[in-house]
């Protein structure tokens, strides 16, 4: 049995303790984008839940949005939600808010809680991929157990 790194076993530990019985696997070939992710894993980009950080303009709050691969989140529409403007979070603010680099942020196991809507696109399949920790890591779930670990609010992000 391999052990996990670091980043991908505090992901498991997560998982583990919102009582979801998923298991984190870690991969040779980068799963750091959605389209890379689909085709380590082989299934369609569609299926492949990304977490994205944005920081909102006068705040600076952290809001998660996590979107299938396929779609562009529209910021206007989320900025709307939330009653301010948004904006994609730099690299630094992702690390110091979730704990984790870009390309293996994953919907669970930030550093703090963070308002997270989560794309209604991603319900339209049965099974799903999502980012555990680091670039080569990953895990597979449903869209109810995506909902349940990352307690987030289901919208239209297009």
């Amino acid at each position: 049995m391999s052990t996990l790194s670091n980043s991908a076993q505090r992901v498991q530990d997560a998982l583990q303790d919102l009582g979801l019985t998923l298991h984190v696997v870690e991969l040779p070939a980068s799963t750091r984008t959605a389209k890379q992710a689909a085709e380590t894993i082989g299934c369609t980009v569609g299926q492949i839940a990304k977490s994205l950080l944005f920081k909102t303009a006068e705040t600076q709050q952290p809001i998660l949005v996590i979107a299938s691969g396929v779609n562009r989140v529209n910021e206007g529409v989320i900025s709307e939600m939330i009653g301010e403007p948004i904006k994609i979070a730099d690299p630094d603010f992702v690390r110091q808010t979730t704990g984790f680099a870009i390309g293996g942020v994953p919907p669970v196991g930030h550093i703090q809680t963070i308002r997270t809507y989560i794309d209604e696109d991603l319900f339209t399949y049965d099974e799903i991929w999502a980012a555990a920790g680091t670039p080569h890591a990953v895990f597979r779930l449903t869209p109810e157990d995506l909902l349940q670990a990352a307690d987030g609010d289901v919208v239209s992000v297009k």
